[in-house]
């Protein structure tokens, strides 16, 4: 993997969220979501998923429920928070929290990543965790990774939790990531988004 396979994967993540936010239909843009992001960790050279003998896992997600597509403004009426989180491969990595979104499932601390150049973080760890998705939970909005759904800070940003999916350190331990605080943390099970990887015995 290089720099520029890097840039690619980048380009093509961006590239597919504006598709994702341009489409009316949120059950058609999550399907396609669903199949570029399948085609990119299975055949992409920088796709963070190991290659066993050559080939790599592709990956696993519930059913779309529109029942869980939200559009919910940003109450910024919160207690200022600095949230630092130490990485093996971009050192520290600060956040400061800007907003709570309230939803019908919980409520979500909103984070802004506080260095260069910027981006909004909400991740999500609900009771589904180390059962059917990821233990360390899952990103819903990260738009320096172009993970980013649309609408407006006034108006609301669109939290679609079917959407949800795992970050870089549930398919190899050599990546280290910003995982959910108890701020983004919700007693209920959201049965939709990015399932646990495929292992043999699941693929």
């Amino acid at each position: 993997m290089s720099a520029l396979d890097v840039l690619d994967w980048r380009r093509r993540v961006h590239a597919l969220y504006a598709r994702v936010r341009a489409e009316t239909d949120p059950a058609q843009a999550h399907a396609a979501w669903v199949a570029e992001r399948d085609e990119l960790f299975r055949t992409h050279p920088a796709s963070p998923v190991p290659a066993v003998d050559g080939v790599r896992a592709g990956l696993r997600h519930a059913p779309y429920d529109p029942s869980l597509r939200f559009v919910a403004p940003v109450d910024t009426d919160v207690d200022p928070h600095r949230l630092e989180v130490q990485t093996a491969t971009d050192g520290l990595v600060p956040f400061e929290r800007v907003g709570r979104l309230h939803l019908p499932v919980g409520d979500l601390d909103v984070w802004w990543l506080d260095s260069y150049g910027g981006g909004v973080f909400v991740p999500l760890k609900d009771a589904s965790a180390g059962r059917a998705t990821y233990g360390g939970g899952r990103y819903l909005i990260d738009t320096v990774k172009g993970a980013d759904l649309g609408g407006t800070p006034a108006d609301g940003l669109v939290v679609d939790l079917n959407f949800a999916y795992n970050p870089s350190c549930a398919y190899d331990s050599a990546w280290a990531c910003p995982l959910a605080p108890p701020g983004n943390t919700l007693a209920t099970d959201v049965s939709a988004g990015e399932l646990l990887p495929p292992t043999p015995e699941r693929r």
